[in-house]
């Protein structure tokens, strides 16, 4: 998979690391970043074989060779995860809240019954890879370093069981806004992204496969995301697709509490803690289509936006409902007085090191 003649081979940490000597970055246009199409120089690659992890390494960026029966193409044992560094206004870069990143990996690992990655590991190697991939972190007001750690099933084996072999594996990719401005939803009153006692917590590819369909219809229909509701009564709000989903109703922040089928974001945990800071009341909380559409209707419900990783906080400008569309005014007439604007802000100004960091999120590569 790797031309060892072309590498610098450095032995002294706890994996290897196969540095290429021809970059790729003068290639790259970043003034012009499509989300996801582009990847960095180098990926950190490690095998579980025999009941244990081996020695993994980082390498310069390229295809994996794999059987074509290697178990996660016929049942679909494969999690992963998104994180970001950020540039700050020095020139230093940062890991953003890379802890809960890697607890939240190793909690799908478990309901997907993959082996667990040792956090230790996990971290070194997260913080290598950007170390050694630093011009790869774009600089602007929307831009970051995507990450993109994940585990895939890759025994050879066509009965139905959990493998016995997994590849764990981390790559990165400079990006900018993941949506150029407002989201226009839907909500989604068939179709269903998660049930009780499945996979929904969990970042399973599956998941996200079965959301592909109704995601098209959708997009069919003029919207860019949809708003999926329970599986059992499709009456009350759950996320929104790529996003964990907000509300200001009545001058409140309101989520939809996590469970079983709701994923617990990180971006959704910083934006309500930093809400507290900012004095901004919240609710946690079921919240039903009845609720928000009677609200859409009254002007009780202000704001609605998505929280997460890819999107940041991005404000959502028009909710249909069963036919009928409700906008949202985005624009308010003074700036910042949103409350999405608000923790936008304030969310930025930590990652970018323009403001104190006082929960310790932002971890120094």
């Amino acid at each position: 998979m790797t031309d060892v003649s072309q590498m610098k081979i450095d032995t002294t940490r706890s994996f290897d690391v196969h540095q290429t000597e021809t970059s790729r970055l003068d290639q790259v246009d970043f003034s012009n970043l499509d989300f996801g199409r582009v990847f960095s120089d180098h990926m950190f690659v490690m095998d579980f074989e025999e009941g244990r992890w081996q020695r993994g390494a980082i390498e310069p960026y390229g295809p994996f060779t794999m059987s074509p029966a290697s178990m996660v193409f016929h049942y679909g044992q494969a999690i992963f995860e998104g994180m970001k560094a950020y540039r700050s206004k020095d020139g230093s870069v940062s890991l953003f809240r890379p802890g809960k990143n890697i607890e939240r990996f190793n909690i799908s690992a478990r309901r997907m019954c993959m082996p667990e990655v040792p956090e230790d590991i996990f971290m070194e190697a997260l913080a290598a890879l950007v170390d050694i991939d630093q011009a790869w972190v774009p600089d602007g007001d929307e831009a970051s370093l995507y990450i993109r750690p994940f585990m895939i099933a890759t025994d050879s084996f066509v009965g139905v069981r959990s493998s016995d072999k997994y590849t764990f594996s981390i790559f990165t990719c400079p990006v900018d806004a993941y949506y150029k401005g407002a989201v226009r939803v839907k909500v989604e009153r068939h179709y269903t992204r998660a049930t009780p006692g499945g996979t929904g917590f969990a970042k399973a590819a599956g998941n996200y496969a079965g959301s592909l369909y109704p995601s098209q219809l959708a997009r069919q229909e003029g919207y860019d995301q949809l708003l999926w509701t329970d599986a059992s009564t499709h009456e009350f709000i759950e996320e929104s697709g790529t996003m964990n989903a907000m509300f200001v109703i009545n001058g409140k922040l309101v989520s939809p509490e996590t469970s079983d089928t709701i994923l617990n974001g990180v971006t959704r945990d910083s934006v309500i803690t930093l809400a507290n800071d900012l004095g901004i009341e919240v609710e946690i909380r079921k919240i039903s289509v009845t609720e928000l559409e009677n609200g859409l209707r009254t002007g009780a419900v202000s704001e609605a936006f998505g929280v997460g990783t890819a999107a940041t906080i991005k404000s959502i400008d028009l909710i249909g409902v069963d036919g009928t569309d409700y906008p949202l005014n985005t624009m308010p007439a003074e700036l910042g007085s949103s409350v999405a604007m608000q923790l936008s802000h304030a969310l930025d100004a930590i990652r970018r090191g323009k403001a104190d960091d006082t929960h310790g999120w932002s971890i120094p590569v």
